[in-house]
């Protein structure tokens, strides 16, 4: 899937099962996003692993012939991690390192350590870290795993189960002072929020990687940090957006995944506070990735987690410039469009425009269709304005456009 290739870049295989839940199809389209997290936290993928299963085995995951398979290249190729698809319970990460001999990582593990290395706030540094203490308290036993090669006898009595009991009472801790750390931030922000008094409050909302940092920055002409890979956002950005002579709040959030660790759900529900108090959702939408009717089904899961779901919300396609269709017959090519063959009033002909109350179809990257975009916001935001404040009616006329810049 990925091309770049970098010598300092760690080398991975990665492992995943098709099972009557997950078929062949979609197996193959989660180890794309595997390797793609893989990559962007500093990954090679070198090969791939797929077993079919009527479950995962609960001791080693995959099978014990598919083992010996991953083992055997793992060793001839010097590969130094073994990534999972699937989130492995502490007793399977044991039994896995102990056949593996290298470092063995999870989908959980992975997405963590991705959003370790993207906090750059201390609230958000906050956030990770309790996720990371959470996942990490079950799991304490398999990193003591060293003592059991340790005699009994005199002095050697129990000395292991000390140390995980210590250890596990320090993470407990930590985890309550990262909590009441968190409360009191969250306190702080909320002043805050309650300080920008009145203005319509929009949230851009969507998948991971879809475009939202780079949409953000062509509207509110910001340099909000954005880059071609997963959670290049993880601090929620606001900035104050006028379209026309109406002046409104946009805010920038965290993107969403599948197969989200619980977590980070968890620690970083107070980070989507912004969606919540949002007036208008903005659903950013990837329309050229193969999958996006599943992502989008996977940010409107995690709203509703969030209770968010029944809030107003405009349907963002962004990338159209990159879109190819794909045909219903692989032979059959002459009837398939192209992306340049596509045009705005096609695309309002397709059942994705009935989303959402009619979709805007737009490239946020070459600025593709944002007039008839930033009309829609303006209609909408003028319309939750005038509801607050009757007597500003007249303020605000129709949108007619903004002039080009040189």
């Amino acid at each position: 899937m990925l091309e770049k290739k970098d010598i300092n870049l760690e080398k991975t295989v990665l492992i995943g099962v098709v099972t009557k839940q997950q078929d062949e199809e979609k197996s193959k389209e989660y180890l794309d996003e595997l390797e793609f997290l893989t990559y962007t936290a500093g990954g090679e993928v070198v090969k791939r692993f797929t077993q079919k299963m009527e479950m995962p085995n609960p001791k080693t995951f995959i099978g014990t012939g598919k083992m010996q398979e991953v083992q055997n290249f793992i060793k001839e190729n010097d590969i130094g991690t073994a990534i999972f698809d699937d989130e492995l319970s502490a007793a399977q990460e044991r039994n896995i390192s102990k056949l593996l001999e290298c470092k063995v990582l999870d989908r959980t593990n992975l997405i963590l350590d991705i959003f370790a290395q993207r906090a750059q706030t201390s609230y958000a540094r906050t956030q990770v870290e309790l996720a990371q203490c959470e996942y990490l308290l079950p799991r304490l036993k398999g990193m003591w795993t060293h003592l059991e090669r340790q005699k009994g006898g005199i002095g050697m009595r129990g000395p292991g189960e000390t140390e995980i009991e210590t250890d596990r009472r320090i993470v407990r801790d930590r985890i309550s002072l990262l909590k009441d750390k968190i409360k009191t931030i969250d306190r702080q922000m909320s002043v805050q929020r309650g300080n920008r008094g009145q203005m319509v409050r929009v949230a851009l909302v969507g998948y991971t990687n879809v475009g939202k940092s780079t949409l953000m920055n062509v509207i509110s002409k910001s340099d909000v940090f954005a880059e071609d890979k997963l959670f290049a956002t993880l601090d929620t950005t606001v900035r104050k957006v006028v379209i026309g002579n109406l002046p409104f709040l946009v805010s920038d959030t965290v993107g969403f995944i599948r197969k989200l660790p619980t977590q980070l759900v968890e620690s970083f529900k107070s980070t989507l506070d912004e969606v919540r108090e949002a007036d208008l959702l903005l659903h950013v939408v990837d329309i050229s990735h193969p999958h996006f009717e599943d992502q989008i089904a996977s940010v409107n899961k995690i709203l509703g987690e969030i209770g968010s779901a029944d809030k107003p919300t405009i349907m963002v396609f962004n990338k159209i410039d990159a879109y190819e269709a794909v045909p219903f017959d692989k032979d059959d090519l002459i009837a398939v469009k192209t992306k340049a063959n596509y045009t705005l009033e096609e695309w309002k002909k397709t059942w994705m425009n009935q989303l959402g109350n009619d979709a805007i179809f737009i490239s946020a990257l070459n600025k593709e269709n944002l007039e008839s975009f930033k009309k829609r916001v303006y209609d909408e935001v003028r319309d939750i304005h005038v509801t607050r404040f009757p007597y500003n009616n007249l303020l605000y006329p129709d949108y007619e456009g903004e002039e080009e810049e040189e």
